[in-house]
């Protein structure tokens, strides 16, 4: 064929629109889906991010201004009755569970202080897996699309190229012109998958390790405390 010929077919070919709303609109309704579904994943995932940071910088707040009362001399039924009357997170909450324990274990004639620092250490244990529930709720939908959107995006551009071929077979002309704007199409899918998935799983490990570290938190104060309270029961029994 000649060289010029083909030229004049490339520029006499239409061209399709291959900006981003082009290529969505020109996309099969399977890629529409896809892509639609990753875009509500990638603004989903953004949302949880928002709110776990917000989430776990104010419990680290919270969690310090607690540690900062605890240890500055104050005594325990003064910080308990500060604490009691309103909602704790952290090691609030792990304090005003334990406290509510031991005093409720000192009520009537008769204290119940021989299994005293076991019932403590499961109240505080409990307090524990609710904070760690608590900050650790819809971790898992950013490791899932961390883990699935890159195959979603792929598997919108495996359907497109199919398209694609299948227009190029029944047109008959493999012109870049025309090949063109169904590649972008289908790539365009697997782009967007990388969008939600690189953002969750960056924010995943993040999120994950800080989640960590307050409950590594919560557990040495939980064994700090328990220790505290067994030498006053020592002492009173």
């Amino acid at each position: 064929m000649n060289p010029a010929d083909v030229a004049s077919e490339a520029l006499a070919a239409p061209t399709g629109d291959i900006s981003l709303i082009g290529l969505f609109l020109q996309a099969h309704i399977i890629v529409k889906v896809v892509m639609l579904g990753l875009l509500f994943a990638s603004i989903w995932c953004w949302a949880i991010i928002i709110d776990k940071q917000l989430l776990i910088t104010r419990t680290r707040r919270q969690m310090n201004m607690f540690e900062e009362a605890f240890w500055s001399g104050q005594s325990l039924e003064e910080l308990y009755r500060s604490l009691s009357g309103r909602a704790n997170a952290g090691l609030g909450a792990l304090f005003v569970a334990a406290m509510r324990e031991w005093k409720r274990s000192h009520e009537g004639q008769r204290p119940a202080l021989a299994s005293l620092t076991q019932r403590i250490d499961r109240v505080m244990n409990v307090s524990i897996a609710r904070e760690m529930e608590r900050l650790e709720r819809r971790l898992l939908v950013l490791a899932t699309v961390g883990s699935a959107g890159p195959f979603i995006g792929l598997f919108g551009t495996v359907w497109g190229i199919m398209t694609s071929f299948q227009a190029i077979a029944a047109s008959k002309n493999t012109n870049l012109a025309v090949v063109a704007p169904g590649i972008a199409e289908a790539l365009f899918a697997t782009a967007l998958g990388l969008v939600a998935a690189i953002p969750a799983v960056i924010a995943y490990n993040k999120l994950s390790a800080e989640v960590g570290e307050l409950g590594g938190r919560m557990e040495g104060f939980a064994d700090e405390f328990a220790a505290i309270l067994s030498r006053q029961i020592d002492e009173r029994m």
